[in-house]
């Protein structure tokens, strides 16, 4: 049986829904993931058209000096090792993930004569952290690959401190019009650049765009964020090419 960090594995259309992945899915989708390892940046600057850089540096104004900060599903380290002048903690689930962000992460943090992060090999529904932890937790690119977004959603909230923010920057969807657009980007121009730089027809992308295709819209999950228990939620697309979007909650005072 799944364990308590695991979502229900009955009722999903394909093992996956805007509300979670079940196991088995989950654990190819991790194999998948690690795969994209050595050219996760290049594909991905490439099918933003270089905007990836411009939204982790938009997210990272959310995090002041001093603060205690949390990413959720770190991946390489390409947001972290950006997060300057905090008391840094990295989460993942994947070994291999936290191995690269590691080596990232240190060697900016050391260029900035910045003490060493903590890393933490865990999933976002069972976060080995205490109550009112952190007064920033981030989670970019990484909230539609959780196992159950809802409990994910919940855990973050917990380890937040009174008044802490959660701050999410994933796919950007809409409503489903804009949906539709995002996921014949996904199928055309980002699975020919993913071809073109892993010279692999079974390259790793192909896995990740249909975590696209079910993730859910904007409006969606800030509904999600305010059941769990989120004040001031917010949501909206990123310009200029509305291909991520931002969702924020506060935990209550």
């Amino acid at each position: 049986m799944p364990d308590e960090g695991q979502p229900r594995d009955e009722g999903r259309v394909h093992g996956i829904d805007a509300e979670g992945i079940d196991t088995d899915e989950w654990n190819e989708l991790m194999r998948h993931l690690e795969a994209t390892i050595p050219v996760y940046d290049r594909v991905n600057s490439i099918v933003t058209l270089g905007q990836d850089s411009r939204w982790r540096r938009h997210v990272a104004k959310s995090a002041q000096p001093g603060m205690k900060v949390l990413e959720v599903g770190c991946g390489p380290g390409s947001f972290a090792e950006g997060l300057a002048e905090v008391e840094l903690t990295c989460l993942d689930p994947s070994t291999a993930m936290l191995a690269v962000a590691k080596k990232r992460v240190e060697a900016a943090r050391s260029s900035r004569s910045e003490p060493p992060a903590s890393y933490v090999e865990a999933t976002a529904e069972s976060l080995p952290f205490e109550d009112d932890s952190f007064d920033r937790v981030f989670c970019l690119f990484s909230f539609r690959d959780f196992h159950d977004k809802k409990k994910g959603l919940k855990e973050m909230l917990r380890v937040l401190k009174p008044g802490g923010r959660l701050v999410i920057c994933d796919a950007g969807k809409g409503r489903f019009p804009h949906g539709l657009l995002g996921r014949l980007w996904m199928a055309t121009v980002v699975q020919l650049v993913a071809r073109r730089v892993t010279k692999n027809p079974d390259h790793p992308w192909k896995w990740l765009a249909k975590t696209y295709v079910h993730f859910g819209t904007i409006p969606f999950y800030r509904k999600m964020m305010r059941d769990v228990g989120y004040e001031n939620v917010r949501g909206r697309l990123l310009l200029p090419f509305l291909m991520a979007g931002k969702l924020t909650g506060t935990k209550p005072q």
